[in-house]
């Protein structure tokens, strides 16, 4: 059994029944400073063994630096970091702490992703990601954030699913971002669009990320092209399956509709409700991923290794859209 600490309580008070719930978490404390508690409180208490930090982006890489520092172990929300210079922070706290760093990647946990890796692919040779989202009227360290920079939900799913990791990244900006949404970023573009290259796949890969001024209405998707199958979420999910050949010119292609069932039975059974929740019903999974490897003393599915590349190859994306689509090398973790 272990203590867990929530830290933010905007995003953060969605998971803090999920935890209370868990049959291998002890009890949850909260850190914010509306409940009157900070994370200093949490890091100081000898009783938290887990601290799972939904904090604000700019403030993310220092609060995990901090956890890892005392000792917790530590969940935190996406991204890792917004340079690669705290990523490799957050990778030295961690390998000095010894303790378990998981990214709650709400991505690879929906209904859709959890559908999508029991499909027979085949060999997958086309991937895509995109995320968009208008950020107008959040908090201000939004505006004028490298679209790339936040793009973790579009590419870990893909990534995912071909169980490797991203070498390099080739990216160009389009739109310019209106005065009203510039910030303090070294960035003047409204979207981004990539192309990824994968370790060991002959696979293209293409990732579209945007926060402000596309008419496109909020979506995280992906969809996946095999040699026999091809999930398809752009806005409804379809399937496609690629019939074997005949004496006719072109081989068929059946679509079908698919609604990715629900997974309670991957949980247990006291937090199978929560799988109605958001972000497709990923919260459970997360929560339930992250204390399972901390009490099995093992790492988890989204680990630090996998984390830093998720969140590098947007890095390394907006430094190639900079350039005007020079092509950039993911680091290696």
């Amino acid at each position: 059994m272990i203590k867990v600490a929530v830290a933010g309580l905007g995003f953060g008070r969605q998971f803090v029944p999920i935890y209370r719930d868990h049959p291998l978490v002890s009890s949850v404390v909260v850190a914010d400073p509306i409940e009157g508690s900070s994370l200093d409180d949490v890091l100081a208490d000898p009783t938290v063994d887990a601290v799972h930090i939904v904090t604000g982006l700019t403030d993310r890489a220092d609060h995990i630096v901090a956890a890892l520092e005392a000792g917790k172990h530590v969940a935190g929300t996406v991204p890792m970091a917004l340079s690669l210079a705290d990523v490799e922070r957050v990778l030295d706290a961690r390998e000095l702490a010894g303790t378990t760093y998981m990214m709650m990647e709400t991505a690879v946990y929906t209904r859709a992703c959890l559908y999508a890796a029991g499909l027979a692919f085949g060999e997958i040779n086309h991937a895509r990601g995109v995320h968009t989202q208008d950020m107008t009227g959040w908090p201000g360290y939004w505006r004028g954030l490298p679209p790339m920079y936040y793009a973790t939900h579009a590419i870990a799913p893909i990534l995912h699913l071909l169980d490797a990791p991203a070498v390099e990244v080739t990216a160009l900006g389009g739109g310019l971002l209106e005065p009203e949404n510039r910030g303090d970023y070294d960035n003047e573009f409204a979207v981004e669009s990539a192309l990824v290259r994968v370790a060991g796949r002959n696979t293209v890969v293409e990732l579209t990320r945007s926060l402000y001024q596309v008419a496109r209405p909020y979506a995280e998707t992906f969809s996946v092209y095999g040699d026999r199958l091809g999930f398809e979420w752009d806005r409804d999910m379809v399937l496609h399956t690629l019939q074997p050949p005949t004496k006719a010119r072109g081989r068929q292609v059946t679509t079908e509709p698919v609604i990715p069932p629900d997974r309670p039975d991957l949980l247990p059974e006291e937090i199978r409700a929560y799988t109605s929740g958001g972000h497709d019903g990923s919260h459970p999974h997360l929560v339930h991923e992250f204390v399972s490897a901390v009490v099995e003393g093992r790492p988890p599915v989204i680990d630090h290794t996998r984390a830093a590349n998720w969140t590098a190859v947007g890095i390394a994306a907006h430094a190639s859209a900079q350039r005007g689509g020079v092509p950039v090398a993911v680091p290696h973790f």
